[in-house]
């Protein structure tokens, strides 16, 4: 057995010989293989590095696939033999990928990242995060400030150019293939059409990682070049970005609130620690205020 996901799948290591595979086993009922292989269809399609589909039997859920080994970009930085490739190389080829993602056409079954989905996402901190982790129950008065307080956010996001997006593009879904360049991406099935900004928050503001924010800036300035939409300067372009990655947080809090609570996977309660260190950061430069959004900032009992 692999290390899983945050979903029902579960994932085994088939040896054939000198050959192995990854044994992708989606409980009908739970999981559907169907977006999977549709995605992957796609993005193999845009050039972008997904696993290979050896044999499928998607009745009983199961799929056999390229194995891209066990060397994350999460795993590949902390390792002791983080020789090449280096940092930027990773987020040079991130980058590469992400565009030609972007450029590309999707089925047009990919739902739309909407304001609605956003504000439910959100609403997974208050339901899981606030009770379960800090020990809050926020009142009705409480969520309809908060509710109100984050709509201005989420229209703006909202309104960014909208391309095809990933949704979880960060360090434990891109993979190093027998440790070397190009990336392999994973954990692709959820894609949707949403803003322009997504997948680069996630990867740059990643709930897993602390890069420096002169790293950060660096590479949205880098990929801010290669936009073909017109999205105004820079620095609207960047606070664009660390709106995005404050959403992205608020959701993410709430997720592993919930795999710990309601699934039973209490690792995930390690990560919010640093992903609560994000959040704080990205108000802080977007200059949002204590008192818009109070319930933000209360912290963990336990954690």
């Amino acid at each position: 057995m692999l290390a899983g996901d945050a979903s029902f799948r579960r994932y085994f290591r088939v040896v054939q010989g000198n050959n192995s595979f990854v044994l992708m086993d989606a409980p009908p009922g739970k999981e559907d293989t169907a977006p999977f292989l549709a995605v992957r269809s796609w993005l193999a399609a845009a050039g972008v590095r997904v696993p290979e589909l050896v044999h499928e039997e998607p009745e009983q859920g199961f799929l056999l696939l390229e194995d891209f080994g066990d060397d994350t970009w999460a795993l590949h930085l902390n390792s002791a033999k983080s020789a090449p490739p280096p940092l930027d190389a990773l987020f040079a080829d991130a980058l590469e990928q992400l565009a030609r993602l972007q450029a590309s056409t999707p089925p047009d079954s990919l739902p739309l990242f909407d304001v609605a989905r956003m504000q439910r996402e959100c609403d997974l901190y208050l339901d899981w995060y606030l009770p379960k982790v800090a020990g809050y129950v926020p009142d009705e008065a409480e969520r309809d400030h908060f509710h109100a307080a984050m709509l201005p956010h989420l229209e703006y996001i909202a309104a960014l150019p909208r391309v095809p997006v990933h949704l979880d593009f960060h360090s434990r879904n891109l993979m190093l293939p027998q440790g070397e360049l190009p990336l392999g991406m994973i954990d692709f099935q959820d894609a949707v059409v949403g803003p322009l900004t997504y997948d680069l928050a996630s990867l740059l503001y990643d709930c897993y990682q602390d890069y420096p924010e002169t790293l950060r800036r660096s590479w949205s300035h880098r990929y801010f070049e290669m936009l073909a939409h017109d999205v105004g300067d820079f620095d609207s372009w960047h606070r664009a970005l660390r709106l995005t990655a404050m959403q992205r947080h608020i959701k993410a809090i709430g997720i592993f609130a919930r795999l710990a609570h309601r699934d039973g996977k209490l690792q995930f309660l390690g990560e919010i620690p640093l992903t609560r260190k994000h959040l704080t950061d990205e108000m802080q430069a977007l200059a949002i205020d204590a008192s818009e959004l109070p319930l933000l900032l209360i912290a963990p009992e336990s954690v």
